[in-house]
């Protein structure tokens, strides 16, 4: 019996030393599943299915297969990637400020520390915009007419970007803004091409066509520098307030995969950064690239959340 037990003992050891290598060889193994917290057919998806046309070429014998799980400002879909088996095959997408604000809003049940992050893709900056027939024609004006009287301004919800980048006008300026929070840039533009509000804060993907086609006026680019498609527009820091507020689409894993998994998913993310096929469908389809690696992405949201955080407790929602 004792030297039963010893040869029992001896080939589980032997077994785990060799299923190891060889799971993290395989990988992957059945189709990876990418969970996109929003409704197909938005910016996001979009962004994923591009991530996955290029993933393509680096792992051809792999399968992907998209997951969209709408709602609750991508909460559903950032909790459902958080709680994923940790094998590596399910991966997902995030975006800002809904990942981190749900956080310090205490709704979530994840926090940074649920993913591994992988890296981030695409940035879509945001504007100011009015209606057309609006009198306001720069940022200067705009904020003199918050300062005369309350303006109606829709946001894209409570916690998003674009209630970010207000909230930080009114801690620069001191106005006060009557938000309005909408369900999405559909809304928004709709309220601002009908002279429904007397503002709009979104991104500049949103509304770029419009401002194009004279429906709807961009006044302002909250971004570093102006934006290659609205060149004549000019950054809110170029009109005297320096206040700057984008949008990003990254990519993470669940925390606690194995760690060489890890790294292939890593280095895929790599490689479709700086694919050209990739950053030449981006540029078509009017999105903006940030790439950036893992560890800086989560600086930054780190960073994100801080601020975050800063807004929620002057003025909890």
């Amino acid at each position: 019996m004792r030297n039963l037990l010893t040869l029992m003992l001896a080939l589980c050891v032997a077994l785990s030393l060799t299923l190891t290598p060889a799971f993290a060889k395989e990988y992957p193994s059945k189709p990876i599943k990418i969970i996109v917290p929003s409704k197909a057919g938005g910016s996001t998806d979009t962004s994923a299915r591009l991530f996955v046309k290029a993933a393509k070429k680096y792992w051809p014998g792999a399968k992907f297969v998209i997951k969209n799980v709408p709602g609750s400002g991508g909460q559903k879909g950032f909790e459902e990637i958080a709680k994923a088996r940790k094998d590596g095959h399910t991966i997902g997408m995030i975006f800002t400020t809904q990942v981190v604000a749900h956080v310090v809003a205490k709704r979530a049940r994840y926090t940074l520390d649920s993913f591994h992050v992988m890296g981030n893709l695409m940035q879509d900056p945001l504007i100011v915009a009015v209606p057309s027939k609006s009198e306001i024609t720069d940022l200067k004006g705009f904020i003199a007419a918050a300062k005369a009287k309350s303006l109606t301004t829709a946001v894209n919800g409570i916690g998003s970007d674009d209630f970010v980048a207000a909230k930080k006008l009114e801690r620069q300026t001191g106005v006060s803004f009557n938000l309005l929070p909408t369900k999405g840039s559909t809304e928004q533009k709709a309220m601002i091409m009908g002279g429904h509000v007397d503002a709009s804060i979104m991104n500049i993907s949103q509304l770029q066509a419009q401002h194009k086609a004279g429906t709807a006026r961009i006044i302002a680019v909250l971004d570093a520098e102006r934006s290659h498609i609205l060149p004549h527009v000019k950054t809110a820091k170029e009109q005297g307030f320096d206040v700057n507020m984008t949008a990003t689409r990254g990519f993470v894993a669940p925390a606690g995969v194995d760690a060489k998994i890890l790294a292939k998913l890593d280095d895929l993310m790599a490689k479709v950064q700086k694919d050209e096929g990739f950053i030449a469908e981006c540029t078509k389809d009017v999105m903006f690239l940030l790439p950036m690696n893992g560890t800086d992405y989560l600086k930054y949201l780190t960073g994100l959340q801080a601020e975050t955080q800063l807004f929620y407790d002057q003025n909890p929602w």
